[in-house]
């Protein structure tokens, strides 16, 4: 196994600075944050429930602006995201695909809307069902997948667009362990060969150890980032490392942690 590659370019992905987030019926969401992504990097958001984790990804997602602060991508505004080299998509908790489309149809989504050359789009669709292991699935329908099935065909229609940084909001919380634990293993091998930037949200210690390059503990809300832990072992993991001392005293680490924030909350302000 390899460390993480060191990427040529080391400006930020994203750039988080001193936002906040107020709702209009008056919920803070988040006490202002401050968070750089770098390319290559893996980073988990990690908190209790409400603590505005999903919030501050679609913050990062421009799905939703802050209230106060603001955020850089690639060091620019949102108005260059697109542009070569600067492709961002979202992968949500569900897999959101078109019932009545097949698998194929539903990857291929993005680039029909992109108007993309058929010819062109259906390289990309194969290439994509080949990365997440759905090569044969193509004429199949939404309903006739599992669970996991549906999400890896939410995350090729992701891929398919060739992207730079992939957010991902609990993509796998509602799988089974066992499939949950297959699709991060799977994850990791996609991260690590498409060379993506990921900020992955979660409520899973063990999820976060295994995937992360870093992690970022949230509070209770309003949210805020309490500690940032780097996971300093080489990848691509393997499920090997879920049994090693050194997994365990990251997840201890992380516990720990998690269950201060889940103590803090506005009346640590």
């Amino acid at each position: 196994m390899a460390a993480v590659p060191v990427p040529a370019d080391p400006a930020p992905v994203v750039e988080v600075l001193s936002a906040d987030k107020v709702y209009a019926d008056g919920t803070r969401a988040l006490h202002p944050v401050d968070l750089t992504i770098r390319p290559g990097e893996f980073v988990t958001l990690l908190g209790p429930s409400g603590c505005g984790k999903s919030t501050l990804l679609k913050m990062i997602a421009n799905l939703i602006s802050p209230s106060d602060g603001r955020l850089r991508w690639w060091r620019q505004g949102f108005e260059r995201v697109g542009e070569p080299g600067r492709q961002l998509v979202m992968v949500f908790q569900d897999a959101t695909l078109m019932p009545w489309a097949r698998v194929r149809k539903n990857v291929r989504l993005p680039l029909d809307l992109a108007g993309a050359p058929r010819a062109e789009a259906d390289a990309r669709v194969a290439e994509a069902l080949a990365l997440v292991g759905l090569t044969g699935f193509e004429r199949h329908y939404p309903r006739q997948l599992s669970g996991g099935m549906q999400m890896r065909t939410s995350i090729a229609r992701a891929l398919v667009t060739d992207p730079n940084l992939l957010l991902m909001d609990e993509p796998f919380g509602a799988l089974d362990e066992i499939t949950r634990n297959r699709l991060d293993a799977d994850l990791i091998q996609l991260w690590w060969k498409k060379h993506l930037t990921v900020v992955f949200v979660t409520h899973s210690i063990y999820e976060a150890v295994f995937l992360s390059t870093r992690v970022a503990v949230m509070s209770a809300r309003p949210g805020r980032i309490l500690k940032e832990v780097a996971i300093g072992e080489p990848h691509p993991r393997t499920d090997a490392f879920r049994v090693t001392q050194k997994f365990a005293a990251y997840a201890k680490e992380l516990s720990e942690l998690l269950a201060d924030a889940a103590a803090r909350g506005a009346t640590d302000l």
